[in-house]
């Protein structure tokens, strides 16, 4: 029996089977790749509200004959994950609320999605706090700029056992504060760290308020990096003062900022970690994105005309859900022309938080191998 048939069963024995079938059964129900969506309540309208793109922006409910359950199927592929909203509309009037009967949830900077797994999708176990790893720290300082003329705040981890005597390497963090608090950046480094998977490193967070502009391929945000930041950090901090030391990662435009830097000053960065960049580009007329995509389409026609070798390693990855992923594929070949080692991963994800940090072990480890990689190579 399907679960919609199961439903319609249910109902059929009134009040007390709709509970037996709550009771027993977790919404979104999950068989194969069909995933049922379930809402009960009073309401004119129910859609479900996803991100998912290629798929229309709102799917529509069915009403289950004249009761208040209101039943979705969708077909979502194996080892997936989908973030969403459940929009209902009551009396004329229509607001966006997280599922009620599914408790988990995806936080970023808007607030909070319910999310569903798709068949043999898990979180990672490596990015849940391990007992056993000890916590490195996290310091708030701010940095003088002398290339936008203001104070920079800035976060800085040390790794556990922290010692000035010894040397470290530099990741550098594109919208850092962020990371820490929708992708769990710091355990993910105390646990990697701990595992032997990473080597004690070194990591400044680094925050724009105006990160449109300013992580949109902007000379002096690349200036900003290159010319304060690390000079400023090589100072304070013990740190390896090599290009192969140094690395520098990011999200969406904070990929583009990633990259337009060490397009620029190449070779000063030696590893890039660039997560779902916006690397939107034209090949004939104009672009299909809002205005602030402008300078960034420049940069990356720029770009591809003229790539060079801005470092010697990146990793890259998207989402298969994201409208970005043809401007990613796009883009790895042109990476691996350059002499650059080049790794590349896809995920059944979208354009959030989750997704880039599901991505984080493969590609800190990638740049950065611990002792264990070591090992085993």
């Amino acid at each position: 029996m399907s679960m919609l048939e199961r439903l319609e069963a249910a109902l059929a024995r009134g009040p007390r089977g709709i509970e037996a079938v709550l009771d027993d059964v977790e919404f979104p129900h999950i068989e194969g790749r069909n995933v049922t969506f379930l809402y009960r309540g009073q309401a004119e309208e129910v859609m479900l509200h996803h991100w998912i793109h290629g798929l229309p922006g709102e799917l529509q409910f069915k009403r289950l004959q004249r009761s208040d359950l209101w039943v979705l199927q969708v077909d979502l592929p194996r080892q997936s994950r989908m973030e969403y909203k459940i929009g209902v509309m009551v009396r004329g009037r229509g607001q966006l609320i997280r599922d009620p009967l599914n408790s988990h949830l995806a936080r970023d900077p808007f607030g909070a999605n319910s999310v569903v797994y798709g068949e043999g999708y898990e979180p990672p176990e490596w990015t849940v706090e391990d007992g056993e790893a000890r916590k490195g720290t996290i310091e708030e300082r701010h940095l003088d700029s002398n290339v936008f003329g203001d104070w920079r705040p800035i976060q800085i981890y040390r790794p556990a056992r922290f010692r000035e005597t010894r040397r470290y390497p530099l990741l550098v963090v594109h919208d850092g504060m962020d990371y820490l608090k929708y992708a769990s950046l710091q355990v993910i480094l105390d646990n990697l760290i701990h595992r032997l998977e990473l080597p004690p490193l070194i990591a400044v967070m680094t925050q724009s308020s105006e990160r449109m502009t300013e992580y949109a391929a902007d000379d002096r945000h690349a200036d900003f990096l290159v010319k304060d930041l690390v000079p400023q950090m090589e100072e304070l901090l013990p740190l390896i003062r090599k290009p192969s030391a140094r690395a520098m990662m990011g999200a969406s435009f904070g990929a583009v900022a990633s990259l337009s830097t060490a397009w620029r000053h190449p070779g000063f960065f030696g590893k890039l970690l660039l997560q779902s960049g916006s690397f939107v580009f034209t090949e004939i007329g104009e672009h299909d994105r809002p205005p602030v995509f402008d300078p960034v389409v420049k940069f990356v026609n720029k770009f591809r005309k003229k790539p060079g070798r801005p470092a010697d390693s990146v990793f890259v990855s998207c989402g298969v859900y994201e409208s970005l992923i043809y401007y990613n594929r796009s883009l790895v070949p042109l990476l691996q022309e350059t002499g650059m080692q080049v790794r590349f991963r896809e995920a059944n994800d979208g354009h959030n938080w989750e997704n880039w940090r599901d991505r984080l072990r493969e590609g800190l480890s990638s740049l950065f191998p611990g002792p264990l990689w070591h090992v085993y190579e």
